[in-house]
């Protein structure tokens, strides 16, 4: 699925995204992530191995919500809900955070903030699937 233009331009915003996923015994797990698109993709860098890499590759199935600051007509914030099917790519998360670092700290923000960081991982969600309240949801 491609991400209607309205969608996109609030992802590559800076605003802040959670990302959901399920643990092994079925339970949510949640972690704030920066969040950026590559294609039709939406990508997130994750250094290391915790539950989120984890759970993915065990269950690929995710939710991401982005909170905005443009309201409806009667005043309800715009929210963005995006399910999609996560795939974990070895390597590049430190390119992916500097990028990421220039839109969500400053543009001449430099991260990690030490040399020789481990590749980590690079999470691409297919969308599968777009909501909440705002005009990606209209229709």
């Amino acid at each position: 699925m491609t991400l209607p233009p309205s969608a996109r331009a609030l992802i590559e915003s800076g605003r802040l995204a959670h990302l959901g996923t399920t643990n092994a015994d079925g339970s949510p797990q949640v972690s704030v992530v920066w969040a950026g698109i590559d294609g039709d993709d939406i990508v997130i860098a994750h250094m290391g191995s915790g539950a989120k890499v984890r759970n993915i590759v065990r269950d690929p199935r995710v939710v991401i919500s982005f909170d905005s600051e443009e309201a409806n007509e009667i005043g309800m914030k715009h929210t963005l809900i995006v399910h999609g099917e996560a795939m974990l790519t070895p390597g590049g998360a430190p390119e992916l955070l500097q990028q990421l670092a220039r839109v969500y700290v400053s543009p001449d923000a430099v991260l990690p903030p030490f040399p020789d960081p481990p590749p980590g991982h690079v999470i691409h969600v297919r969308v599968t699937r777009v909501g909440g309240v705002g005009p990606w949801a209209e229709g």
